[in-house]
């Protein structure tokens, strides 16, 4: 009826087929019991409130409900209305009044809520094993960690029990836990999805992430969780940012790898780094080292007073009830200054402007998720040092403000996962998911413990509402001279496309850079052509700039749609090379030098 890992579409085509989210509550009730790794959950939803709801929403039907009868469950840093919020720490507990914004609007669009999971103890860890209520284990074995903070997060997306979860991500937390159980880590932009209703960590850079099997489904919950939200003061609004076509990405040179000895781990990175560059990407060498210092910042800096702003009266007056790691962590703020704090934040921005170039120069950064794991043994005899490790290439990206998605990399011989992530600058998030998942696609290694699972084909680009689609023949496609017209916006490449076959094109003469005219005839044939997107602004601003004889008008495409699209007056036509029968710009580019 369903299957082993829950995704959005196999539970909507099961519904489809006649299954009831009644059902699929009776079979999360019976895998979340089942589970043998009983550290998974803090708070269960009772099995009878579980299926109230689903019957609840059965009377109602799915109609408007875009994520109807989907099942989830919820860090226990993160508020949901009826369950208490712990932290991890028994003693801090406290039953919310009203869900956190996310929980309400994923609710709201037809999710179900099964519990709250477990957690590293108020966030503060990368390895899922600072909890009161044990160590959740790595779904592929258990004598290891489960990554952090989101631990209970991930094992519940990664057993099947849930079809995503919702985590939170300081130093990596959405992202590390990820990579350890083989599925996705989607953390969005800082502020871009409020944290009204999170017990803070670190205030100022918690964001919370969606975990999911596919870079899809987590995007979806994303794309419901986000806007603004007046009662959140670190929420923001912006524009979506683009990649190029033929993205540049950033990968370690030799002196900036490290591994701390595995090589399984170190082979799957440069296996993802094979596959970004099939699918098209140019592979740039790039100076990790000021993005490590800024990651460095986080907790050798003025940062971790944050972590004591957070919980400071709590710890004063319980510091017993806290982990001994934690407590010893949240406690090295003591006697931080504002002096300080602003010397932190000098020299992070220097080293923002320090890695200025780097983004000019790139797309993303793909890097190891952690460069390796450790048995919760490992872990438990030296809990500050293994865990550091973990966060070598993850904990810079909020404190530069950056989005990032975490995808599964494959297996290593020993029989653990590995992942990589794709960090790219604010706002990026929409622009990251089709490389992501088609990096996630090509790694072929299954969905959570299902290691022979389908991984889906990566999903189409998601236009913002109002974009405007433009075809362009010319010197705007990709890899020609004004391509940059339409990228530097934030365009977006959409696919290949060819007109109706009543078109000819001809080669302009007195155009810098060549160029082509198109123009709809009687007798024709059909011209290649591409599909972009550009936000309405930029689309305005393109079209004022475009010089005579050329112009805006609609084309006609061969499956019948009308877009808009490059068209040339008639009257330019008197000199020019009719190449009709090259059958677009390109091909007629490769016999000639344009």
């Amino acid at each position: 009826m369903f299957p082993e890992i829950l995704t959005l579409d196999a539970i909507r085509k099961a519904y489809a087929a006649g299954s009831t989210p009644l059902d699929l509550m009776d079979e999360v009730i019976r895998r979340r019991d089942a589970w043998p790794d009983k550290a998974v959950f803090i708070t269960p939803v009772p099995d009878d409130l579980l299926r109230a709801e689903a019957r609840a929403l059965m009377e109602r039907g799915p109609e408007g409900l875009p994520l109807y009868g989907i099942p989830f469950a919820v860090k226990d840093n993160i508020d949901v209305a009826g369950l208490p919020t712990t932290a991890a720490c028994p003693a801090f507990a406290y039953d919310p009044p009203s869900d956190a914004t996310v929980v309400a609007r994923l609710r709201a669009a037809g999710a179900i809520v099964i519990g709250k999971t477990n957690l590293d103890q108020f966030a503060t860890g990368l390895n899922g094993s600072r909890s009161p209520h044990g160590a959740p284990r790595s779904v592929f074995d258990a004598d290891y960690v489960s990554g952090g903070s989101s631990s209970g997060s991930a094992v519940a997306v990664a057993a099947g029990i849930c079809a995503f979860s919702l985590g939170t991500d300081t130093a990596g937390s959405g992202r590390v836990p990820a990579a350890f159980n083989n599925i996705v880590g989607v953390k969005p932009t800082p502020g871009l999805v409020p944290n009204t209703g999170v017990v803070p960590a670190c205030r100022s850079v918690d964001v919370v992430t969606v975990l999911a099997p596919t870079v899809a489904d987590a995007t979806e919950a994303r794309r419901i969780m986000e806007g603004y939200d007046a009662a959140d003061p670190y929420s923001r609004t912006a524009l979506p940012v683009g990649l190029r076509p033929a993205p540049r990405i950033g990968v370690l040179t030799a002196s900036e790898r490290e591994f701390f000895g595995n090589a399984e781990v170190e082979a799957l990175y440069d296996a993802a780094i094979a596959r970004a560059e099939r699918l098209g990407a140019t592979i740039v060498p790039f100076d990790y080292a000021p993005f490590r210092e800024a990651a460095a910042l986080l907790y050798d800096g003025p940062w971790v007073a944050e972590r004591l702003a957070a919980v400071e009266d709590f710890l004063n007056s319980n510091p017993g009830d806290f982990d001994p790691t934690v407590r010893r962590i949240i406690e090295g703020a003591r006697g931080r200054t504002a002096v300080e704090a602003f010397r932190g934040q000098y020299r992070l921005n220097e080293l923002r402007q320090k890695v200025a170039p780097v983004w000019a120069d790139l797309d993303a950064l793909l890097l190891p998720t952690s460069p390796t794991t450790a048995t919760v043994a490992a872990m438990q005899a030296d809990p500050v040092g293994e865990n550091s490790k973990f966060g070598r290439y993850t904990n810079f990206a909020n404190l530069m403000g950056c989005a990032a998605i975490a995808v599964p990399a494959g297996f290593g011989a020993s029989g653990l996962p590995a992942g990589v992530m794709l960090v790219a600058p604010p706002f990026t998030d929409d622009a990251l998911v089709p490389l992501a998942a088609a990096l996630h696609h090509e790694a072929a290694c299954g969905l959570g413990r299902d290691r022979d699972a389908a991984i889906p084909a990566p999903p189409p680009p998601h236009l913002p509402e109002g974009w405007i689609t433009l075809a362009v023949v010319g010197a705007h496609l990709r890899g020609m001279p004004l391509n940059g017209q339409l990228t530097e916006p934030g365009g977006v490449f959409l696919c290949e496309a060819k007109t109706a076959p009543e078109y000819r094109l001809y080669a302009l003469t007195g155009t810098t850079p060549a160029k082509p005219g198109l123009i709809r005839a009687a007798t024709g044939r059909a011209i290649a052509l591409e599909l972009w997107a550009l936000p309405p602004d930029a689309f305005g601003r393109f079209v004022a700039a475009i010089p005579a004889p050329l112009g805006i008008g609609k084309i006609t495409l061969d499956d019948g749609r009308l877009v808009a699209g490059f068209l040339c007056e008639h009257q330019a036509l008197k000199d020019a090379e009719d190449i009709t029968a090259y059958g677009g710009w390109r091909n007629y580019g490769q016999e000639r030098t344009l």
